[in-house]
């Protein structure tokens, strides 16, 4: 099923008992938010701002799935976020409740056919890790090959459909009345995560995913993409190859596993760089609970490994173009070329004055340049630039969400 905000809309508006008593819960949840928000919001206390941040995470949590998600598309979002607020929304991309084991295995029985035992030599009581999503199951196959089984959260299409509809008439509803940060485009936003949702849920697409991911790093040793078992895998469903890996967590625990930080930041930099300006097709989730460190290395390169490609998306040749211009301009230290730059992406209006930015960016990007991958700070760079795109007018275009 594709997202289709007007089918979605006369689908949940002819059915009143559904639509009212889950638009007072989200209003009702929201509106005490918000009144923490504007209560509390402009304190100076770091205790006071950690505590609304995770009031904000219990909220989100509480609402469901696709309330999850819009939490974890906000925690990659500085130009609406506080930086103090990222790292809390960053507990939302893994360990979060698990639905009962009793109803995944009914999943697995319906999408396959069969019954958990006639499928799996072993299969595991409870999961190893549960998402917005969907959890995940370490099972094992003939001759010891142990597999990760994904499945989805039941009901989910029916809540993703109901939640997306209403979170689309509150933003449009309030837009007028938001900042420009938050504000602007909001619509086209909220449509553009819409589609990326829908095409989440199917797993049957994320296999296709996670095949032509694998297809494009095929000749690079220094980066592993799980295998698909499709005879094991269905909308619902997913089952790949295990990943033995150490999760991008903690420096102390990749160095504990024998792992060098820095050979593993250096393929994380040149495989990131390569899916944006050499494919233009990249993994548009990886956060640290869906890459993993390998063992061994391939020079001054380590082994990476990507897991969950449910959010994968494309950059347009014109976008792939401005952004590789702009990463030279980047190296040549011409900011005023680096701010048309964001100009030409839509990140800047194209009638903003540059002359104040171009410090300000020299600032934030020019401490990067120089240094070698061992002590480059991406998070030092990251929160600067948080407090640039809050304070100044940037904002992300929809394809950019």
């Amino acid at each position: 099923m594709k997202y289709d905000f007007r089918r979605d809309l006369i689908w949940l508006i002819s059915r009143p008992w559904i639509l009212v008593p889950r638009f007072i819960q989200i209003v009702g949840a929201i509106s005490l938010l918000l009144a923490r928000l504007i209560f509390q919001g402009s304190s100076n206390d770091d205790k006071t701002q950690k505590n609304l941040a995770k009031f904000l995470l219990k909220t989100l949590i509480g609402l469901g799935p696709c309330f999850i998600k819009v939490g974890q598309a906000l925690s990659t979002r500085p130009d609406l976020i506080r930086k103090d607020w990222l790292e809390e929304l960053t507990n939302l991309q893994d360990n979060l409740p698990a639905f009962s084991n009793e109803q995944a295995l009914q999943i697995i029985e319906s999408e396959l056919g069969r019954s958990v035992n006639e499928l799996f030599e072993e299969f595991p009581s409870s999961p190893i890790a549960s998402a917005s999503l969907g959890q995940v199951y370490k099972a094992r196959l003939a001759n010891n090959y142990w597999v990760a089984v994904k499945v989805q959260r039941p009901f989910l299409i029916f809540n993703i459909r109901r939640d997306i509809v209403i979170i689309k008439i509150l933003g449009v509803l309030s837009a007028p009345i938001l900042p420009l940060n938050l504000g602007f485009g909001l619509g086209e936003i909220i449509d553009e995560f819409g589609r990326s949702l829908f095409d989440e849920v199917d797993y049957k697409k994320e296999a296709d995913n996670a095949e032509k991911f694998s297809k494009l790093f095929h000749k690079n040793k220094s980066v592993s993409i799980p295998r698909v078992e499709r005879h094991l895998s269905s909308v619902k469903v997913l089952t790949t190859s295990w990943i033995d890996g150490t999760k991008l967590k903690d420096r102390k625990e990749l160095i504990t596993n024998n792992l060098n930080p820095s050979q593993i930041i250096r393929t994380g930099v040149i495989s990131g760089i390569q899916q944006l300006l050499e494919f233009g097709y990249f993994h548009a989730d990886p956060h640290p609970g869906n890459m993993f460190a390998l063992k061994g290395n391939n020079g001054n390169l380590g082994n990476i490994a990507y897991v969950d490609f449910g959010m994968m998306d494309s950059i347009s040749e014109e976008d792939r173009l401005t952004l590789t211009g702009a990463i030279v301009h980047l190296i040549n230290n011409d900011f005023h070329a680096v701010a048309k730059d964001f100009q030409k992406l839509g990140f800047l209006n194209k009638d903003q004055d540059l002359k104040p930015l171009i410090p300000v960016l020299k600032e934030v990007l020019g401490s990067a340049l120089g240094k070698d991958v061992a002590s480059f700070n991406f998070k030092e760079i990251t929160n600067k630039f948080s407090e640039l795109m809050f304070d100044y007018p940037f904002r992300v275009p929809a394809r950019f969400a």
